[in-house]
């Protein structure tokens, strides 16, 4: 089952088109990744899908309705979106961000309510931010911030959950701190979640379907096991490479090649044993 679909979606900026004729399925319930160089057009899918930009020609359907035809608000009652690198205004707490995520459930007949308070505390917890509530935003590590801007798209309320590079610019700890966060939101919770990601590895390994693109059109779509090979690998990046099944959880492994060193004779086994860390300098 689809939640989220574009058909025959076309947009261009200015004269150069990004995308044309584009058809995408987002399955519910899973966590989909979009992968591709930069300057491919994912980003630009990703804003599409939300109707953050608007297409030439098309529609985008989520849970059977078109979002052109939806007021904002209601749309940002079933889908909320993470742009990259958000920035909030200096002074604003943790609490006071995360309320946010209830703008779209208030008016003038309607004020802040019991729910509201009972969805910020909630994705405050599901995202440990809680004794950070207090803090201001800018004060917080790479990691801490990213939380709680996800936190904030949690008070939502929304079954969709779309991020535009979630781990950029930060280490490879906080990384895995906001992927696994994401992955848990997924298992517990049935979120779908839709993401552009950098890195094919973590990709692959988080990921249930996998969306390649290139030059603004689906290079390839499905399983991540079912679709990353080098063949891919070189169409999409133009970059040479082995894929390998991670050793810890089977998902594919792209090591490209590099220049960086000499190449051991044997050294693409998969069976070689790791070093153990107390004969390490």
């Amino acid at each position: 089952m689809n939640t989220l679909e574009a058909k025959n979606l076309s947009l261009s900026y200015g004269a150069a088109p990004i995308f044309s004729d584009l058809n995408i399925s987002i399955p519910k319930g899973q966590i989909t990744v979009l992968i591709g160089s930069n300057g491919c057009g994912k980003s630009t899918l990703l804003r599409s899908l939300a109707r953050l930009l608007n297409p030439q020609k098309g529609t985008i359907v989520l849970d059977g309705h078109e979002l052109a035809k939806l007021p904002t608000k209601e749309i940002a009652k079933r889908l909320a979106i993470l742009p990259q690198g958000p920035s909030a205004p200096e002074g604003l707490t943790v609490l006071q961000l995360v309320k946010q995520g209830r703008y779209p459930y208030q008016s003038w007949l309607q004020q802040w309510s019991e729910e509201d308070e009972r969805m910020v505390r909630s994705s405050l917890q599901a995202t440990g931010m809680e004794t950070f509530a207090e803090r201001p935003v800018e004060a917080l590590s790479g990691g801490q911030r990213q939380r709680a801007w996800i936190a904030m798209t949690l008070a939502q309320g929304t079954d969709t959950i779309l991020l535009d590079e979630p781990t950029t610019y930060l280490d490879v700890t906080h990384q895995i701190e906001v992927l696994d966060l994401l992955y848990e939101l997924n298992e517990k919770e049935g979120r779908t979640i839709v993401m552009v990601l950098h890195d094919i590895n973590l990709a692959c390994r988080y990921a249930h379907h996998m969306v390649a693109v290139r030059e603004g059109r689906i290079w390839a779509e499905g399983a991540p096991e079912h679709i990353v090979t080098s063949d891919m690998i070189r169409s999409v990046f133009d970059m040479d490479c082995q894929v390998l099944p991670d050793p810890y959880y089977g998902t594919p492994m792209c090591i490209p090649f590099g220049k960086g060193r000499t190449v051991v004779p044997g050294a693409s086994s998969a069976n070689r044993e790791p070093v153990p860390a107390a004969s390490l300098p």
